[in-house]
């Protein structure tokens, strides 16, 4: 399925946008009718892990998700179609003990992620994972899921703070998706340490053991914000680029998939054939960073903006 320019960019985030986050990238909109394109050949030059982000599953969701939302039965068959392919389930922290040299990687790897911590997230999304066998990792937004928290992210039913112990039971590795959900790559210093550090404390307190995993707001980083993560303690930290990762991809800007309620299971299995994407790692192209300078300015007017 064809994919927007700022899906396939990195720095530019996940695709969530409406007519600001029509910036160019090449290759013109989703068109949500179309079929799937046929499965084709690996890129053989670097073994393919997808890497799917998800965000919500449920049937009714608010309209500015809705289009990053898929439905139960849309989920329930994704989950079955990485059960068909054979491929090997992990968490991100094996993804992490391959790039820095501690083990390899298990046969055929498949990751499983979920941003922000919406409310289905510890009931019937986790069940699901249970009942094939499916490890994955969630990162949450600390300032949407805890009490007296704020964060940048529109209304939504959102899951609790006090619910994340009970991801890790269902299975699930729990990582930081910030305090607030801001456009990272165009925060001050001061700001951009906030973000990194207190999602980071704020989920080890919930949590009581350390948390050594990030996902960047709508992808958005920099050569600063991956220095920054480095030193605020994490581990790895995933973007989207709308690509397949490898296992040469780099530690601070791991290659997601972005799925919209438009990708079928053919699209799912498509990926799962290490299929129908770019393959990471790879370097940010010039309409990436001419987009990053233009939310830089404007975040000088305006002021730290949602990452959606």
């Amino acid at each position: 399925m064809k994919t927007t320019a700022r899906e396939r960019g990195e720095g530019q985030g996940d695709g969530r946008g409406r007519a600001e986050r029509g910036a160019p990238d090449g290759e013109g909109p989703i068109s949500p009718g179309r079929p799937a394109a046929p499965v084709s050949r690996p890129d053989v030059r670097a073994p393919a892990i997808p890497v799917f982000l998800y965000h919500s599953v449920m049937d009714d969701p608010p309209d500015w998700i809705a289009e990053f939302t898929v439905t139960p039965r849309q989920f329930a068959a994704h989950l079955d179609a990485v059960v068909r392919s054979g491929r090997t389930p992990v968490t991100i922290s094996t993804i992490a003990d391959h790039l820095a040299g501690r083990a390899p990687l298990p046969t055929r790897p498949v990751l499983l992620t979920f941003d922000d911590g919406f409310a289905d997230l510890p009931g019937p999304t986790a069940e699901a994972l249970a009942e094939r066998a499916l490890p994955a990792t969630a990162y949450l937004t600390t300032g949407a899921i805890a009490p007296g928290g704020r964060s940048l992210l529109p209304p939504a039913p959102m899951m609790t703070l006090a619910r994340a112990a009970e991801l890790e039971r269902y299975g699930m590795e729990i990582g930081s998706h910030t305090v607030t959900h801001a456009q990272l790559d165009t925060l001050s210093a001061k700001d951009l340490a906030y973000e990194l550090r207190t999602s980071k404390a704020v989920l080890e307190d919930a949590l009581g053991h350390e948390v050594r995993h990030l996902a960047y707001p709508h992808g958005y980083n920099s050569p600063r914000v991956r220095a920054m993560s480095a030193r605020a303690g994490y581990e790895t930290a995933t973007a989207v680029r709308h690509a397949l990762s490898s296992d040469r991809d780099e530690r601070y800007r791991i290659a997601r998939l972005i799925v919209r309620r438009t990708h079928t299971v053919a699209d799912v299995e498509n990926w799962l054939a290490g299929a129908g994407a770019r393959v990471a790692p790879y370097r940010d192209g010039p309409k990436t960073i001419a987009w990053r300078w233009y939310r830089r300015a404007r975040a000088m007017v305006h002021g730290p903006e949602f990452a959606g």
